[in-house]
């Protein structure tokens, strides 16, 4: 499921699905859904687990999310209750499993509900035949042999139990799945956790099939679910102080694999690379037609039109006929969730990215096997989220609790080669300004969400040196009570309900764009994450996601169907969607002030073109467009004098795509060749590795 970044961070970081760790995936396949398919069950009339339940903690590095219970019926029904809250968003659920004969579910029963709304789904296998019923999809299919059903919701404890016992149990460890696909548990890594009585070694699994990335979950020895770590945990009470350990050792088990990968993808050309005769976006402004680009030693060294560009005699040449060549694409906004997400990432043309918060200990690590050559991944720029101590606290980066730790963690942040602060919603809006001051003085960039009870006029004024989300940009107009509590489901409920009726033309959001463009503060506006919260319903096809449906396992592509956050019984849809058209008149607004816009996704890096179409869609031309994923990126982060443009001297990372983007941005979608300082990858191998089984749908 795409969106599984909503549960993990942002709504993210509105859900991770790609490179997804082991929480990331199992989180976007077994917890957010949403819509209504039957009435909703209240919350309490959910079960309730008995004394002998076996229960668990809900957590990230921050502090407690919730809990989780499983256990067995007294009918044999394999019972499991989740109770989570996530930053104001809420999942209470409970799910109802019976066993076959064959050891599979023959029948699945989950009620309650999630940000989306109701979470019901149904399940049900009557001799040959098995149907299923989840808030996106109806579907049958004849069952003939043993299949594991993915549900498109359901609990997070009681998902990941069964599925990952299933494998166990199974001779081969994999096993065909429902809708579609099948799954492999491969073993990865053990580790000794708990202490004294409670003290036992547990494994590690990593489970294929369900998306792009193997997704770890932890068994004992007697093959029985353990827990589950990531962006958030699922670990039984008493062994909470085993995460970050756990965390490491998956990590580092994974990590096992990068170095063949790099070698096998990553190709060093024996002399100069020439791409004659294409279509080329030069200097980051303008395309230029019948072009030729030289590179050599990682570096562009020659650029003209091709009748007078000369081409070295021992030079590669890829031969440009029909097809464009743009600076390698840049995120700005992307939470890498491991070393999968490398050649992910690439293969859609990615070779920058910026992420804006994640596990410390993580993104150091991915940085240093990287400097060594084990890992192929895109150049990163890591910026060090830093928030306060609280309910609504992000699961990752610095948790600080005076000004005095705030700018601790800033000049840490700079020892340890991080780019920028990102300042989140539970963050002291009076400590903007110290940290602030002393990242600048540092020559670290400033940026984030804005803190709760601040409006964005007073985070710049405090500092700031861009907006995340064009949600919060927009919360300069909400009301006091939006504001006050924008670090919960406000910032999503409250911009949802009020943005419709907001003037743009007048004070105060004219007067924010004034400053704004006054000072050049930049905007990452995340176009698309707000387009999937509020726009769609359960069941529609996201436009992010449709050229890729036929490429990826089916429980990744039964999440292109997620609709968005449920609307409050006063709103309509319509409401919420009037409201997105006005946070994209914002964004034009922006634009054409001529404020700073990057791309960033949130998400997994496919809705990277999708931001760009909505871009145009708000009155920016194609080169507009492609310059906020190339051009200014490499400019916010100090890169721009070696990256993020086709221009001599600079750094040969470049994109090879056919078609013409400078008429339909979609072509961006169709990589062919990527070329990230100056090696080369074939964007088709990229994509194999990655689990695609073929190129996406090209634009009409």
């Amino acid at each position: 499921m795409i969106r599984s970044k909503k549960f993990a961070g942002e709504v993210s970081h509105a859900a991770a699905p790609f490179g997804m760790s082991l929480l990331s995936i199992l989180v976007a396949l077994l917890l957010p859904v949403a819509a209504s398919i039957q009435a909703q069950a209240p919350v309490d009339q959910l079960a309730v687990p008995p004394a002998n339940a076996q229960a668990f903690t809900i957590l990230s590095t921050s502090g407690i999310n919730g809990q989780g219970f499983i256990w067995t019926a007294d009918d044999g029904s394999r019972m499991s209750r989740d109770s989570i809250v996530l930053r104001g968003q809420v999942w209470e659920m409970d799910q109802r499993v019976v066993p076959g004969k064959d050891g599979m579910p023959s029948k699945l029963e989950v009620r309650g509900v999630n940000p989306q709304g109701d979470a019901a789904e149904t399940f049900q296998v009557d001799g040959s035949k098995a149907t299923w019923k989840s808030p996106v999809d109806t579907g049958a299919g004849v069952y003939s042999a043993p299949a594991f059903y993915v549900a498109q919701g359901g609990t997070f404890s009681g998902g990941s139990q069964l599925l990952l016992e299933a494998l166990l149990a199974a001779p081969d460890k994999s096993l065909p799945l429902l809708p579609g696909g099948r799954a492999r548990a491969e073993r990865l890594t053990e580790l000794a956790v708990g202490q004294g009585a409670a003290k036992k070694t547990v494994t590690a699994w990593a489970i294929t099939g369900l998306g792009p990335s193997p997704a770890p979950l932890w068994a004992t020895a007697e093959g029985k679910f353990f827990g589950a770590v990531g962006g958030l945990g699922l670990l039984p009470k008493g062994y909470e102080g085993d995460l970050v350990a756990l965390i490491k050792a998956q990590d580092e088990s994974l990590a096992a694999r990068s170095p063949a990968l790099a070698k096998a993808l990553l190709k060093t050309p024996n002399g100069p690379v020439a791409f004659s005769h294409v279509r080329a976006f030069v200097d980051g402004t303008h395309f230029a037609e019948d072009q030729t680009v030289v590179v050599d030693h990682g570096l562009i060294v020659a650029t003209g039109p091709a009748g007078s560009t000369a081409v070295p005699a021992n030079a590669q040449i890829f031969d440009g006929a029909g097809k464009t060549l743009v600076p390698g694409l840049w995120d700005a906004h992307q939470h890498i969730s491991d070393d999968f997400a490398g050649p992910f990432l690439l293969s859609l043309g990615i070779t920058s990215a910026r992420d804006p918060g994640n596990d410390t200990q993580l993104t150091l690590a991915r940085a240093a096997r990287r400097a060594k050559g084990d890992l192929l991944m895109p150049k990163v720029y890591p910026s060090l989220l830093v928030d306060g101590k609280g309910p609504n606290s992000a699961q990752f980066g610095a948790i600080v609790n005076s000004p005095d730790e705030a700018v601790a963690a800033v000049r840490k942040a700079k020892a340890d080669g991080f780019t920028g602060i990102k300042f989140y919603g539970t963050y002291n809006p009076a400590w903007v300004a110290p940290a602030a001051a002393e990242a600048h003085k540092l020559g670290l960039h400033v940026h984030g969400h804005v803190p709760a009870g601040m409006r964005p006029s007073e985070a710049i004024a405090s500092g700031y040196d861009e907006l995340t989300h064009i949600y919060f940009v927009m919360m300069e107009a909400m009301p006091d009570a939006v504001v006050a509590t924008s670090n919960g489901i406000n910032r999503f409920d409250g911009t949802g309900r009020y943005a419709k009726d907001v003037d743009l033309y007048a004070a105060p959001i004219k007067r924010l764009v004034a400053t704004m463009a006054a000072h050049k503060i930049a905007s990452d506006p995340t176009l698309v994450v707000a387009e999937s919260l509020f726009v769609p319903e359960n069941g529609d096809m996201s436009p992010a996601y449709a050229p890729y449906v036929g490429t990826l396992p089916p429980a990744t592509e039964r999440g292109f169907l997620q609709g968005g956050f449920a609307v409050p019984k006063d709103l309509t849809r319509g409401d919420y969607r009037k409201s997105f058209t006005k946070l994209s008149a914002l964004v034009t607004m922006m634009h054409n002030a001529g404020i700073p816009i990057v791309a960033g996704t949130d998400g997994s890096g496919l809705e990277l073109v999708r931001e760009l179409e909505l871009y145009i869609a708000a009155g920016f031309t194609p080169a507009e467009a492609l310059a906020t994923a190339t051009i200014a990126p490499a400019r916010l982060v100090n890169a721009g004098k070696t990256t993020g443009s086709i221009a001599v001297g600079k750094e040969a990372d470049l994109v090879l795509v056919e078609g013409d983007p400078s008429h339909r941005i979609g072509d961006l979608r169709n990589t062919r060749t990527v070329m990230m300082g100056g090696k080369l990858m074939d964007a088709d191998a990229l994509r194999a590795a990655s689990g695609f089984s073929g190129r996406p749908k090209p634009a009409e």
